[in-house]
């Protein structure tokens, strides 16, 4: 049988098992069918990758693909994703990135943006890139008679520069910072932007780094910090070592996690209604009077949502997916977007997500003021939720119509992603959301409400359907 993508073509990435799901064959036919599809024959077409053991091998093929077909492969070598999201929107051309994020050693895929750091999902374009790739598995590549050209480009000074320009960290007090990059790319990162490995201004920050070492096998745990027991060693190193924040980053550097003083995790949507706060208030000096938009996908905290109208903006739910985000940010001309998921999306990052300046916001934010962060966020953070929680199931949609007829007394319903039940009752308000994965098989649950015991109920409540 002739190879096939379509198992790993995901919502608005691809991704798969190294050597079994995802070959160098079939990232050749992708960037082939990438470039036809954008028709980007004679353009710049970005490729960077992260530390994988396959990242390099991967990023060489799709070049390869890229250059068969008259793309001229700038090549970034290493770097985060939000680094090849800064050279998309720099040189204003289509990019692929080779990571699997937080995924497991095992795993590696590409991210692909459109130039200008624009998505691409399933909807807008990936799904026919999928189609012409497969055919090329099947018929071998055309390959034009001239191929393209091939460039490198470091570009981790210039990105690292750009971002101190969005956040100015000069004049915060001095702060003590354990950052864990989970032998990931923030180990990369971290010290260009945060430090002065590029030859940037010192600033008045401690860093003490965990696990900086680049290792794509993840020797110290996953580089995965929505999964709690992946901040563990963070949160003991921060109370150690008396620091005042810490932060965790995934594989690829484009999500932040975020750790108070005493070892207590930050939640992502008081980090987006902080760096909201602030986004808000720089386009209304900037900009006096006109209407500002602030994305939230359904999954961040009714708190979120609260900030983001009492600082004088719109607030607008998203479904999840950041492909799809940061085509709703383009469509809606909104400043910021912020996921439940540790995803951050700036207007003046060309509507992309990035990390370390959701980091650097909260560093200025607690900077610039006296409170010990555990007090500063707690007015972000004042109702109860569950977090994700997880299931390999193998009847999610009967599992979520059950759970519809059991709670069609209490709540109203939408399905914007899944389905989310709200409470009838609006004074003791709560509530969830299950969906299926757009990147792993799994169900997953989310629940929030203005009282624990609510949460614990209806969080056991539906286990009993996802268990039976």
């Amino acid at each position: 049988m002739s190879p096939s993508l379509n198992a790993i073509v995901k919502t608005y990435d691809i991704r798969g098992l190294v050597g079994v799901e995802l070959t160098e064959e079939m990232v050749e036919a992708v960037a082939a069918g990438f470039l036809d599809e954008l028709e980007l024959a004679g353009k710049d077409v970005v490729v960077g990758h992260d530390m994988r053991d396959s990242s390099p091998v991967f990023a060489a093929a799709f070049a390869r693909g890229a250059r068969s077909r008259g793309g001229n492969v700038v090549s970034l070598g290493l770097c985060s994703t939000d680094q090849s999201y800064f050279a998309s929107g720099t040189l204003n051309a289509a990019s692929a990135m080779f990571t699997a994020s937080h995924n497991p050693a095992a795993y590696n895929g590409i991210k692909l943006s459109r130039a200008g750091a624009r998505g691409i999902s399933l909807d807008t374009g990936l799904a026919a890139i999928r189609d012409r790739a497969n055919v090329y598995l099947e018929t071998g590549i055309d390959k034009l008679a001239r191929e393209g050209g091939f460039r490198e480009l470091d570009t981790l000074a210039a990105y690292s520069a750009y971002l101190r320009q969005l956040v100015n960290l000069e004049n915060v007090r001095p702060l003590k910072v354990v950052v864990d990059a989970g032998n990931g790319m923030g180990g990369f990162t971290v010290p260009a932007v945060l430090g002065d490995a590029v030859g940037l201004a010192k600033l008045p920050l401690e860093i003490v780094p965990m696990y900086f070492e680049l290792d794509g096998n993840f020797p110290n745990h996953e580089a995965n910090p929505l999964d709690p027991k992946n901040l563990v060693d963070l949160q003991k190193a921060v109370i150690a070592q008396g620091a005042d924040i810490g932060l965790a980053f995934d594989g690829d550097a484009d999500r932040c996690f975020v750790i108070d003083e005493t070892g207590a995790a930050v939640t992502p949507s008081a980090v987006a209604a902080i760096v909201a706060e602030r986004e808000i208030a720089r386009e209304q000096a900037t900009n006096p009077g006109a209407r500002v938009t602030v994305l939230h996908n359904l999954l961040t905290s009714r708190a979120c949502i609260e900030a983001i109208e009492a600082a004088g903006a719109r607030a607008v739910r998203t479904r999840v997916g950041h492909s799809l985000i940061k085509d709703q940010m383009a469509a809606e001309d909104a400043i910021f977007g912020g996921e439940h998921s540790a995803h951050y999306y700036f207007k003046a990052f060309w509507g992309a997500d990035n990390g370390m300046l959701a980091a650097m916001h909260v560093l200025s934010a607690l900077g610039h003021q006296a409170k010990p962060l555990s007090e500063f966020a707690a007015k972000y953070d004042p109702y109860f939720a569950s977090g994700e929680l997880n299931h390999r199931v193998s009847d999610a949609k009967s599992i979520i119509a059950a759970v519809e007829l059991a709670f069609a007394d209490r709540a109203t319903t939408d399905k914007l992603d899944g389905v989310t039940f709200t409470s009838i009752d609006t004074e003791n308000w709560w509530w969830f959301n299950l969906r299926t994965s757009n990147t792993e098989p799994l169900l997953r649950f989310n629940c929030e409400a203005k009282n624990d015991e609510v949460v614990k109920s209806i969080t056991r409540e539906v286990e009993t359907f996802i268990k039976s």
